[in-house]
């Protein structure tokens, strides 16, 4: 019913910066709040940033001061600015969202991409 599209990531120098953008597309009433998160080979995944509807971010302590999170609510994206790379950051970076389908229904479902690659060498 809602399908995640993340795009954007590739392989970059230290110190470096990407942009990687996630479309929600679908049977979608309402996108509340949106989040980055990520997997590096051998560890399990972890949260990067998240984004509310409306309100502040939080972003992990790891890419505080370095990832910026930002969405367009009107193109059904979410974005993930991220600058001064580090080899350490090198992970598939996932999209997730919450998602109300209805408008009759204040259920929530929450959907992830595929995820994009990012690779930071050193």
């Amino acid at each position: 019913q809602v399908q995640l599209v993340e795009s954007g990531g590739g392989l970059v120098q230290a110190g470096g910066s990407l942009r990687l953008a996630c479309v929600a597309s679908g049977s979608i009433f309402r996108i509340n709040a949106m989040g980055w998160y990520r997997q590096a080979p051998g560890k399990q995944r972890e949260w990067v940033a998240r984004i509310p509807r409306a309100g502040s971010t939080n972003y992990a302590d790891s890419v505080k001061g370095r990832f910026t999170i930002s969405r367009d609510n009107a193109k059904n994206t979410v974005y993930l600015q991220m600058n001064s790379l580090k080899p350490e950051d090198t992970a598939v970076y996932y999209c997730n969202g919450k998602f109300r389908l209805d408008s009759w229904s204040l259920s929530e479902y929450e959907y992830w991409g595929q995820g994009t690659q990012v690779t930071v060498s050193s």
